[in-house]
């Protein structure tokens, strides 16, 4: 039978810290940072939930949109304007970071057959950082981290007659590191390092810069899918743990591409 997605989002506000308590405040310090800090940090969540099901004949609804909003309000209930790491039972022994928040709202939700078949969760931590659960993930103790970046380049009116005047770009890059969630760390990469090869190995060779003079597209054209290609094959081998699952470079709000191997 034919099944429909159908996409929910709510929002929750939450606290948390990161910290192992079988290491040292040093160990703590060094691999945590600032997220580390007593007694902790606070964010306006956005939870994304998507359900599957064959649309019913009578209602023309995968499930009662209300009925959806009731239980996604129910379940958030003990993690709204909470304390994760004090308020709730789910992090006495794993860190409440944005991956294990997600599993652990997965598994709430999974209990819950009436919303239709979980088919994925996608938590945001902020605008430009959030993490995805899917069915296949989360058998497998996995999931996926995305951060978005933006920098400015300028590039030729015409890919093949780079002498007819410039014209700019403000980019959107979002990377997608896929993994096991670590559990001494909660999370599937170390997102600082990830940041730092970003900035070394991306924005400060092609920020503020013509692209068009850049020695890649000596001999290929400057696309939005070369540019998303090139971007790929200079992050593939830095990326710390995990796998670089996905780059999406974005040209406007309009105009994407994903590169993925």
């Amino acid at each position: 039978m034919t099944e429909t997605l159908l996409i929910k989002r709510i929002e929750f506000a939450a606290a948390h810290r990161y910290h192992n308590e079988a290491w040292d405040a040093a160990t703590n310090r060094r691999v945590f940072g600032a997220c580390n800090n007593e007694p902790g940090h606070g964010h306006n969540y956005l939870l994304e939930v998507t359900v599957a099901g064959p649309v019913d004949r009578h209602t023309g609804m995968v499930v009662n949109l209300f009925d959806l909003k009731v239980v996604l309000l129910d379940v958030l209930e003990e993690f709204d304007h909470k304390h994760l790491n004090i308020d709730t039972p789910y992090f006495t022994n794993i860190i409440p970071t944005t991956e294990n928040i997600a599993t652990v709202l997965w598994g709430k939700l999974s209990e819950r057959p009436e919303i239709g078949r979980l088919e994925r969760i996608r938590l945001y931590e902020e605008d430009d950082l959030w993490t995805d659960v899917t069915v296949e993930a989360h058998a497998r103790g996995r999931a996926s981290l995305t951060r978005r970046y933006r920098f400015p380049a300028s590039l030729p009116l015409s890919a093949s007659v780079r002498t007819q005047g410039q014209t700019g770009h403000n980019y959107a890059l979002e990377v997608t590191v896929e993994g096991e969630i670590h559990p001494e760390t909660g999370m599937v990469t170390d997102i600082g390092a990830v940041d730092q090869a970003v900035q070394e190995l991306i924005v400060r060779r092609f920020a503020d810069r013509d692209l068009g003079q850049d020695p890649a597209f000596s001999s290929r054209p400057l696309t939005g899918e070369t540019f998303a290609r090139l971007i790929w094959s200079l992050l593939v081998k830095a990326i710390p743990a995990g796998r670089l699952q996905n780059v999406r470079l974005s040209e406007s709000d309009d105009l994407m591409c994903d590169y993925s191997e």
